[in-house]
């Protein structure tokens, strides 16, 4: 058997969840509707972004929580977008929101652009620009 090479729900652990809410409602991103403060989800294009207490989401994996999550856990979240221009815009449209931005926009050495922002808890966001194309759909498709 091959393992299917997708991810459709991306889960983040989470100690403030109306916070952690309104952050993500305050980015334009839709909840679905079984979303509340025990559990939330955000469409994304093609996948679902979920929000889970931190120590209810370790026990569901079965492993020790961790500290308050204002140290980096290992993990990024990318949104990539079309085109380079569009990276500069949607750092500049976070900043006027208020939002922590951890690296500015800027070239990559293998062609592409990216910048970094954290939401409330310290996860790490890259909004970035890569050589490829988005389907009908709106799902990206590399271009390699």
């Amino acid at each position: 058997m091959v393992i299917p090479s997708r991810i459709t729900v991306a889960t983040l652990g989470v100690y403030d969840m109306p916070k952690m809410r309104a952050f993500y409602r305050g980015l334009g991103w839709e909840e679905t509707k079984t979303s509340s403060d025990g559990f939330t989800s955000f469409k994304l294009s093609g996948a679902i972004l979920a929000l889970f207490p931190f120590d209810a989401l370790a026990k569901d994996g079965r492993v020790p929580p961790g500290g308050v999550g204002t140290a980096f856990r290992g993990v990024t979240l990318a949104i990539n977008v079309e085109s380079a221009a569009v990276v500069d815009s949607t750092i500049a449209e976070l900043r006027e929101k208020g939002v922590t931005i951890t690296k500015e926009p800027h070239e990559e050495v293998w062609g592409g652009r990216s910048a970094y922002f954290t939401d409330p808890e310290g996860n790490l966001w890259e909004v970035v620009w890569a050589p490829g194309t988005f389907d009908a759909a709106g799902n990206f498709v590399w271009g390699d």
